[in-house]
């Protein structure tokens, strides 16, 4: 496996890089403060052509690979979790699910105005009660003659508000069946859709988390995406995708604490030296180094696995438990080493802390990519 970089690769980091320093670090405290969710930054996005990285050139996207779109994620990151949670969330989620299971009038009608960020996406599966456990979801659709009748709340869904298109996957059979769920596009504004509460969270606070309520929300059949049956299926192949986003997100958290750690160590002076000079920084930044380059080997193993079509399910759940895992104890070191400073909201570890977290949990927790890994494992 070559992970060495191609130009192209560099060139989407270099303007991803780029764009992140200049329109999203002098705002992204006060976006925090506000939990203001900055939607003309996603067309801005859009304009770049980061909003549909892997939508083909035909249907109006860049039509690039895994490894950019993992460059892509981090790089945002490593300024802004909440932006790049978003970014990530309608490239590989709602995007991707039409990408992967539309038919082609689908895909025509809905992908370009996605890539190009004319359209936000959302993606809806998970549910009050019905976090790791989908199979058991309550939200319904009921066929009636060439219409769908969707009834139920989907909760903890980035964009939830402000999407204009969502994919949402109903239940179309009975509970806890491998063949009881179906996926439909759902578009803002059909009567019966609306968005909910909106959850004041701990980090990620200019990514929008909301409810998505559907009330007697009456679909057209053509809004299937697959076969009846088939949503939960689709939806454990959008989410292996999904890992990756998540690893490269909680990737560049960590890469951003670090960086941020490396400088203030060799900045701030005690006992007349930098403190990277004392045994106990500078082994947290020898930690911190090693950490980063094995959750970076495991995320580009999934991204090559994902782009040669090769089956990466285990590959996927590793790169996410471990680089989400060691996001937050980078983070939480972060804080250590800028001391007092890093409790404070003037200088930047304590965001890197705080949208750490939800890399743990989004997307599947620790705990459930530690059943996917030991069940693949114990296939072998």
């Amino acid at each position: 496996m070559n992970f060495d970089s191609t130009e192209l690769t560099q060139q989407v980091a270099d303007t991803a890089r780029d764009f992140a320093q200049q329109y999203i670090k002098p705002h992204l405290m006060d976006w925090d403060e506000r939990q203001e969710f900055p939607l003309p930054l996603f067309k801005q996005l859009g304009e770049l052509g980061l909003m549909g990285v892997m939508v083909p050139e035909a249907y109006g996207g860049s039509g690039m690979g895994y490894f950019e779109y993992s460059t892509i994620i981090q790089e945002i990151a490593k300024v802004c979790g909440s932006i790049g949670l978003s970014l990530a969330a309608h490239n590989s989620l709602c995007t991707g699910h039409i990408l992967s299971f539309g038919n082609e009038e689908q895909k025509k009608k809905y992908l370009p105005n996605l890539a190009n960020a004319t359209h936000i996406g959302a993606w809806g599966l998970t549910e009050a009660n019905t976090g790791s456990d989908a199979g058991n979801m309550k939200t319904t659709a009921v066929k009636e003659g060439d219409y769908w009748i969707i009834n139920g709340t989907k909760n903890w869904i980035t964009h939830g508000k402000s999407g204009d298109i969502a994919v949402v996957i109903c239940r179309t059979g009975e509970p806890r069946t491998r063949d009881n769920a179906t996926a439909f596009i759902v578009e803002r504004g059909t009567p019966g859709f609306s968005g909910g509460k909106k959850e004041n969270k701990m980090g990620m606070r200019a990514s929008e988390t909301t409810e998505m309520i559907f009330d007697n929300c009456r679909i057209p059949d053509s809004n299937r995406l697959g076969n009846i049956g088939e949503g939960f299926k689709q939806s454990m192949k959008v989410l292996d995708g999904g890992r990756i986003s998540i690893a490269s997100l909680a990737l560049g958290i960590a890469k951003g604490a670090y960086q941020a750690s490396l400088q203030y160590s060799q900045e701030r002076y005690q006992f007349d030296q930098p403190i990277a000079n004392f045994q106990g920084i500078s082994f947290k930044l020898a930690d911190m180094a090693t950490k980063i380059a094995a959750a970076e080997a495991l995320v580009q193993q999934a991204c090559y696995l994902k782009m040669q079509h090769l089956p990466m399910t285990k590959e996927a759940a590793m790169a996410k438990y471990y680089a989400s895992e060691i996001a937050v104890e980078i983070s939480t070191d972060a804080v250590q080493i800028f001391g007092g400073y890093g409790y404070t909201k003037d200088f930047p570890v304590e965001k890197f802390y705080r949208d750490s977290k939800l890399c743990t949990i989004g997307e599947g927790t620790s705990e459930i990519q530690k059943m996917v890994i030991a069940r693949e494992v114990l296939k072998s």
